[in-house]
């Protein structure tokens, strides 16, 4: 492969973005194809297993994983408003309060939801994401943290820092689905 052969492969996975944006999506994007590719060929009963001792199904994790990537996005374009405020120490969390049962949910592919459906919204979300990545003036925009027992107390994230903890995220819960899928049927995703 040539050096123009490369710069137009990288220019086709990063469409106008360069440098350090290019660098963020191709990165983000391979680790996408991981996750995704981990579900490739099952049933939605078979995405609902949790076959090792975690509490993790790959259907979930696909849930999870977009709807954690939209957080963030909402928070790069809106700041701590678009996230919620939770007071205390994780000891003071109510387990069955909504949102944690919210934050449970989105770990499962529940029964009247679909993998297809599930893949699909996180189309929507990458898609979101990557103009994001594009577009956005300013990589050191950033916003405070609003308060909740994860976050440092006066925190803040630039959006830089926020597309960085996304791929992150995005590559730590493949990792977690290529065993999993492994454990369901034997087929490895990354080796």
């Amino acid at each position: 492969m040539t050096n123009s052969d490369s710069a137009s492969t990288a220019a086709a996975l990063t469409g106008s973005a360069t440098g350090e944006r290019a660098d963020i999506l191709e990165t983000l994007r391979t680790h996408r194809y991981f996750l995704r590719h981990t579900v490739d060929g099952l049933t939605d009963e078979q995405a609902r297993l949790t076959p090792t001792v975690s509490a993790l199904s790959l259907g979930g994790l696909i849930k999870h994983v977009a709807s954690t990537e939209s957080g963030w996005v909402d928070f790069i374009e809106r700041g701590p408003e678009s996230m919620p405020s939770v007071e205390g120490n994780y000891e003071d969390l109510d387990p069955n309060s909504e949102l944690m049962q919210e934050w449970a949910n989105a770990f499962r592919l529940l029964p009247d939801e679909t993998l297809a459906d599930a893949l699909a919204e996180y189309e929507r979300v990458a898609a979101r994401t990557d103009a994001l990545v594009e577009s956005l003036p300013d990589l050191d925009a950033a916003h405070p943290l609003p308060p909740a027992p994860w976050f440092p107390p006066g925190a803040t994230r630039s959006a830089r820092r926020v597309f960085l903890h996304i791929v992150a995220e995005t590559a730590q819960h493949a990792g977690h689905a290529d065993i999993i899928r492994e454990t369901i049927d034997g087929q490895k995703t990354m080796g």
